[in-house]
């Protein structure tokens, strides 16, 4: 149902650093770049992320209560990823861990301070 979740960045270049790397890690890339604008995915038939500069040219701000679910193949994929966001300057949300009997999530925030999580069913 989702096609794609843009996030708001103040730092194009740092942001795009970031999520190169880590959404690397799940063998996404780039499908789409323009100046202010840059998308990841798996394939370009698959959901995908964006970082964003605003079109309003005013700053990027962090939504309260806004958060992207990432989905990992594993807990042990999970766990990698989590640590690989904190690695890069993402910040810890909630370490990697099970949450409840059937659910695992790392959570984290982003340098720009946007909330996601790498989460599996289990």
């Amino acid at each position: 149902m989702i096609g794609y979740v843009t996030l708001g960045t103040n730092d194009l270049p740092r942001a795009a650093r970031f999520y190169d790397a880590l959404l690397g890690e799940l063998g996404a890339k780039r499908f789409m770049e323009f100046d202010t604008f840059i998308a990841w995915s798996v394939s370009p038939d698959k959901p995908g992320i964006g970082l964003t500069k605003p079109f309003d040219g005013k700053a990027a701000t962090v939504g309260n209560g806004v958060m992207v679910a990432l989905e990992a193949k594993n807990p042990a994929m999970v766990d990698k990823l989590y640590r690989k966001a904190l690695e890069l300057g993402g910040t810890d949300e909630g370490p990697a861990g099970p949450r409840g009997d059937s659910f695992y999530a790392g959570y984290f925030r982003d340098p720009d301070g946007n909330k996601l999580n790498f989460f599996c069913m289990t």
